[in-house]
């Protein structure tokens, strides 16, 4: 018969191993949990079937660009935040509206109002330093816009930035 004494299952490694596993792995499920409750996924669209029949209106307005021979080369100061936009084509508005959309969160979008003060030249003011990707979307200002024209920057930008009919965005 052997005399070794038996110690308590508390003071053995393998349970508390055991426990602290079972311990880990519920806390990160709570974490996990928590996170995937407070934070909303912004990329998922409510109103999907909306946004689908959309495209067509989008690409309408796209090709009634293309029709009106409309470019664009837009420049935005990075330090002093003037917007320039010189606009070549057959329909120039007094007004004309850039959007600048953010591809992953919609809550940075902006947007800018451009006035005509030449030849096809349109000046605006951006209020605040602009860095990252953006999609661009430039169209007049009215109620029913009936051309578009787009574009992807990364700012700060060197280079003029062309807005062209088929464009990303």
């Amino acid at each position: 018969m052997s005399t070794t004494p038996v110690t308590p299952w508390y003071k053995q490694f393998w349970p508390w191993f055991l426990l602290g596993l079972l311990m880990t792995s519920v806390t990160v499920s709570t974490t996990m949990l928590v996170i995937a409750v407070r934070s909303a996924d912004g990329m998922v669209q409510e109103d999907y079937y909306e946004h689908g029949r959309a495209i067509n209106m989008i690409l309408a307005k796209q090709q009634r660009a293309a029709e009106l021979n409309l470019a664009g080369d837009l420049r935005i100061d990075d330090q002093t935040g003037d917007i320039t936009l010189d606009l070549a084509g057959d329909d120039r508005p007094e007004r004309l509206i850039l959007k600048l959309l953010f591809p992953t969160r919609d809550d940075r979008d902006q947007a800018f109002t451009l006035e005509h003060v030449r030849d096809g030249r349109y000046v605006g003011q951006a209020e605040e330093r602009l860095a990252y990707r953006w999609y661009l979307q430039l169209q007049p200002d009215q109620e029913t816009p009936e051309w578009r024209l787009s574009g992807e920057a990364t700012f700060p930008a060197d280079e003029a930035i062309v807005l062209a009919p088929g464009g990303p965005g």
